[in-house]
């Protein structure tokens, strides 16, 4: 089963920003190892606002240092663009204009003024495997975690 980690961008990345995040993210996991075992490993960028790393854990399972320098190559991204991708303090979800991130207290005025409903899709940054990226990533606000938090 893959494996995966899901970070979501504080504002939308830039043809050219996802250009650059894809090739040091493809150069990196080409060489991703877990103790010494190469890692089946690749990235992508979904809908201009979020990274997603991916590895297929029958291959070789990912471990702490593994993952902790993927982390820290993503916080290298982070600096060297100016984009955050681990403020978990805002919320993504699906506006009919296109996907809209905002802070936790704007998600929340949102609700309360009825622009977001318990049926506007939101994102589950959470999900960690492939198959949930097909069915429990993007869900209506009612089937998600949020909604424990927010009604």
């Amino acid at each position: 089963m893959e494996r995966i980690w899901i970070y979501q961008a504080d504002r939308q990345i830039l043809e050219r920003e996802k250009a650059y995040i894809l090739e040091k993210l493809e150069a990196f996991t080409s060489q991703w190892k877990a103790h010494g075992k190469a890692l089946a490993a690749h990235a992508e960028i979904r809908h201009d606002w979020f990274v997603i790393i991916m590895v297929d854990d029958t291959v070789a399972p990912p471990t702490g240092c593994s993952i902790d320098k993927s982390v820290h190559l993503l916080k290298e991204i982070e600096q060297e663009i100016g984009i955050s991708l681990f403020d978990r303090m805002r919320v993504a979800y699906r506006h009919p204009d296109g996907i809209k991130v905002v802070p936790r207290a704007e998600f929340e005025r949102l609700i309360a003024t009825g622009e977001v409903t318990d049926d506007t899709p939101v994102f589950n940054n959470l999900v960690a495997s492939y198959p949930d990226l097909a069915d429990k990533w993007e869900v209506p606000l009612r089937e998600s975690w949020h909604a424990k938090v927010f009604f």
